[in-house]
């Protein structure tokens, strides 16, 4: 039976029975519940402001769509916290499911993942779709993330590194000639529905095939390869994509055909003569969103060596084929 306070008190506002039984789990930023209807969770960090609304909105375009996704049920604000309940869907999480899944299974649920994303990529969006958490962080307020990558911004996080103390102003007047002269790369974009997140913990799957994308709080409208940006960073760093802070990652060994099985289904995806060129260029826009708002300085001088790196022709993408 359901006892948790907090879980309490969000089912009744949600107007759902409190009755049932419920799984917790846990999350990056959320209490998450899992039951046999539905899923609930309760933001830990109020940094990203809006961040389920901005989710219920996206949800709402998916509506008559063929993108598989959790149904939306009710949001809210309450004394516990932002909370967003949405139907559960059937199977478990790509990353749950990976370890045992054979070859063809795994490729089957790859090609499947292909065929959403399509879907997804095809759902009129707002040319000035983003979340508010990232407008706020954009606009000088604290960056609880730093990616999805904002193709218009990547300018303003060279600006915000040289307000730091001890930058390098010569590395820094490099990446901006490097930025303006690959900005034209994308002129000619129609934005997309972008996730901006999909990596093993953000796709649910069952029997071999994708049952939903989920956690829409960084969509946004970007060009549609930005996608790739996360997807691929996950199939080459995979250990840095576990489920909670202290759990652990996937061997990246076993991501390798990820990428071509995605590009086997989704030619489209990957078609633009300059996919390279644009792949590092969101990979910059990432690192330098690190280098210039991260707390830690660690991890702000490490970004700053992967910005060097890469302008010397090299990055995590060097060792993936498609």
């Amino acid at each position: 039976m359901t006892t948790d306070p907090a879980l309490l008190r969000t089912l009744d506002a949600a107007g759902l029975p409190t009755t049932g039984r419920f799984r917790p789990k846990a999350g990056w930023v959320s209490r998450v519940w899992v039951g046999d209807e539905y899923v609930v969770r309760l933001s830990n960090d109020r940094r990203f402001r809006d961040a389920y609304r901005h989710e219920a909105a996206v949800v709402g375009l998916l509506a008559g769509s063929d993108v598989p996704h959790a149904r939306h049920l009710a949001h809210g604000d309450g004394p516990d916290g932002p909370w967003y309940v949405s139907e559960r869907l059937a199977g478990r999480s790509l990353h749950e499911a990976w370890p045992a899944g054979d070859r063809r299974t795994r490729q089957a649920i790859i090609e499947s993942l292909g065929a959403a994303l399509r879907a997804l990529h095809q759902v009129p969006v707002p040319a000035d779709l983003l979340p508010p958490w990232l407008a706020d962080a954009l606009a000088g307020g604290p960056w609880p993330a730093f990616h999805p990558p904002v193709v218009s911004a990547a300018l303003q996080h060279v600006e915000a590194v040289r307000q730091l103390p001890g930058h390098d102003a010569g590395l820094l007047a490099e990446v901006a000639d490097w930025i303006q002269e690959r900005l034209p790369l994308f002129a000619a974009d129609e934005p997309a529905l972008v996730h901006g997140d999909l990596h093993g913990s953000n796709v649910i799957v069952d029997q071999g095939r994708v049952t939903g994308l989920i956690d829409f709080a960084e969509a946004l409208a970007q060009p549609a390869d930005a996608e790739l940006d996360t997807i691929l960073r996950w199939c080459a760093r995979a250990r840095e994509f576990p489920p909670t802070p202290d759990g652990r990652g996937l061997d990246e060994t076993t991501l390798a055909e990820v990428p071509g099985w995605l590009h086997g289904a989704y030619p489209e995806l990957f078609e633009h003569e300059q996919l390279r060129e644009r792949l590092n260029f969101y990979d910059l826009y990432v690192e330098l969103a690190l280098h210039a708002h991260h707390p830690e300085a660690a991890v702000r001088a490490a970004a700053e060596r992967r910005i060097m790196r890469l302008l010397s022709g090299h990055n995590h993408l060097d060792g993936l084929l498609w």
